[in-house]
């Protein structure tokens, strides 16, 4: 048998390569050496920009080159990587060498020896990925998140005042809205957001073990913190002082955290909007051409919700094991963060492509109001809670001397169907007030939804 060409094992690099590609920017091998080159290139700026360690100033035009040079890493600066590394058989060596390289063939060669001077590899490594981290968060997964809540925010508005049934316990329950529930996921999901967005990407610049050793050997009369914290920050990341070896990863634990939270509420909303498709609240718009199976031509599968858990558990698999596993190192350094980091990636990809479903998902249904008002009427004794609440209202201010409502009411509804007629007939031989009496005999299951249209407007604030 002929064995197939190289294939890529992920489907994240294969079926679903199109939905995630901006990730493979930033959190892929290459994306990861562009920016340790940049970081290389970055301290060498600022060393010689402050004549530090013997360094003096380089030449706008020369540093402006050297930076363009770093900014566009592509494929040759890959191929070259790729070649040094079978023999370093070390990553951020064969990056250091790069950049050596470069210098010689701009006429810098006299500042080789300033690359990753005084740098541990977790110097470069730490603040390549909180750059790349953070750039993925921003450009590729918040993008699709808000696009997921400004869709929910677009049709909890559009559905306000669709009065919908509940179901708590799966049995029917006092009556809601639509637009209401799918409020409820929009407050739930922009709270995320912000704690998302307030989590600090924090670097470390200090050395073999964090003590600035190495610095204070060349140069004891260097605040070196104050230059460590000078230059994390320069690269738009928040200074973590003390640390060992490797930057703690506390932040890294908090962020894969949160998504992995925002993520269970996406997959609560799934598998809500599956079921609210199941019982036809929800109909689905067929795609032209589409098949939903293989042998039964009727069906319109809610495949986009399903993908969608598939894709947040996978996610959530992953992110919760670099959560855990990333904030221990034993003593001062091991490797286990190495591994587990090169599949940063690979957890917020499946994230992504959940997103990208949803977002699908979420533009190829539309209520059904025919059903939801049939279900509704179906149900007249969920107004039970309406009249025996009324009772006791009545009972408290003496207008009625009904003994415990609620067990009358209880006796009247529960285990049983009954209708607006049976309702109506049960009201009307009640002993309470006659505006309350009115009230209760104007009540319908599709008006018994409280505040719930006014609800939504909390999401403006």
């Amino acid at each position: 048998m002929t064995p197939l060409p190289p294939q890529p094992i992920s489907p994240l690099d294969g079926r679903y390569r199109k939905a995630v590609e901006g990730l493979g920017d930033t959190l892929s091998e290459a994306g990861l050496n562009k920016a340790r080159v940049h970081v290389e290139v970055e301290w060498l700026a600022y060393l010689t920009s402050h004549s530090l360690l013997g360094g003096s100033p380089i030449a706008d035009e020369q540093l402006a080159s050297l930076r363009e040079w770093a900014a566009n890493f592509g494929q040759a600066e890959i191929d070259e990587l790729a070649e040094t590394e079978k023999t370093t058989q070390h990553d951020v060596k064969a990056v250091e060498y790069l950049v050596r390289a470069r210098l010689e063939q701009q006429g810098l060669g006299h500042l080789a020896e300033l690359t990753h001077v005084c740098c541990t590899s977790e110097d470069i490594n730490n603040l390549s990925y909180a750059l790349t981290v953070k750039q993925a968060i921003a450009d590729v997964w918040r993008p699709k998140f808000v696009a997921v809540i400004a869709e929910l925010a677009r049709q909890a508005e559009q559905y306000r005042e669709l009065p919908m049934m509940s179901r708590t316990h799966g049995q029917p329950a006092t009556p809601t809205t639509l637009g209401k529930e799918l409020a409820v996921f929009v407050h739930r999901l922009e709270r995320q957001l912000n704690q998302i967005d307030d989590v600090e990407y924090l670097g470390k610049f200090s050395g073999a073990t964090g003590t600035f050793a190495a610095h204070l050997a060349a140069d004891p009369t260097v605040d070196w913190a104050a230059v460590s914290q000078e230059f994390v920050e320069g690269l738009g990341l928040d200074w973590n002082p003390l640390t060992t070896q490797i930057e703690s990863h506390d932040w890294q634990a908090e962020l894969y955290t949160r998504v992995a939270h925002a993520n269970r509420i996406l997959h609560n909303l799934a598998t809500d909007i599956w079921s609210y498709i199941s019982i036809g609240y929800f109909r689905q718009i067929p795609v032209a051409g589409a098949t939903g199976s293989s042998t039964m031509p009727h069906k319109v599968n809610p495949i986009r919700f399903e993908n969608a858990e598939a894709n947040l558990e996978l996610s959530n698999a992953l992110l919760d094991s670099l959560a855990s596993t990333l904030v221990t190192s034993r003593w001062q350094r091991d490797l286990t963060d190495s591994s587990a980091q090169r599949n940063i990636g690979v957890g917020l990809g499946h994230s992504v492509l959940a997103l990208d479903n949803i977002l699908r998902g979420l533009g190829q249904i539309d209520a059904a109001p025919e059903v939801l008002a049939a279900d509704l009427d179906g149900n007249w004794e969920v107004l039970g809670e309406a009249i025996q609440t009324v009772i006791r209202a009545e009972v408290t201010a003496g207008r009625s001397s009904i003994a415990d409502p609620y067990a009358v009411l209880k006796e009247l509804t529960r285990d049983r169907r009954i209708g607006q007629a049976e309702l109506v007939e049960f009201v009307q031989g009640l002993e309470i007030g006659d505006e309350a009496k009115q009230r209760l005999l104007e009540l319908t299951p599709a008006t018994y939804i409280g505040d719930a249209v006014r609800l939504v407007d909390f999401l403006q604030r």
